[in-house]
């Protein structure tokens, strides 16, 4: 079964995602970025969902720590930060995707997870 790490601070957005991806994927999930690179350090996810606001240490902080070469999985921006000097920020850590939480059911995201893990070949996402 694929990894996935959820990096998400807000613990009710943790369940929902907890929930729709639970029953196709093995999730891991962190409150902040040094739990993050911690579970990286650990073992590697096959696809890394990670929060730009979180504390302690934020999703680009994250991405400044965690070496080029430990980054064999794709990424997968979430925030509420939809200005262009984030994305383009992403863009220069090299993520996949950037999802837009308040622009995007959690059926998007699960599409495009599906989309990196999978080729987009799977069946439906669950509702």
């Amino acid at each position: 079964m694929k990894d996935i790490l959820i990096a998400e601070d807000d613990p009710v957005l943790r369940e929902v995602y907890l929930r729709k991806f639970g029953g196709s994927y093995a999730i891991r999930t962190a409150a902040n970025g040094e739990e993050v690179l911690s579970l990286i350090s650990q073992k590697a996810p096959d696809i890394l969902l990670l929060d730009i606001n979180m504390p302690i240490l934020d999703g680009f902080g994250v991405l400044e720590k965690l070496p080029k070469e430990k980054r064999t999985f794709p990424i997968i921006i979430l925030t509420n930060f939809e200005d262009q000097q984030n994305r383009r920020k992403g863009e220069q850590f090299g993520v996949n995707d950037y999802f837009v939480k308040k622009e995007m059911t959690i059926k998007s995201l699960y599409d495009m997870v599906d989309g990196h893990l999978n080729g987009g070949t799977s069946a439906a996402a669950p509702q």
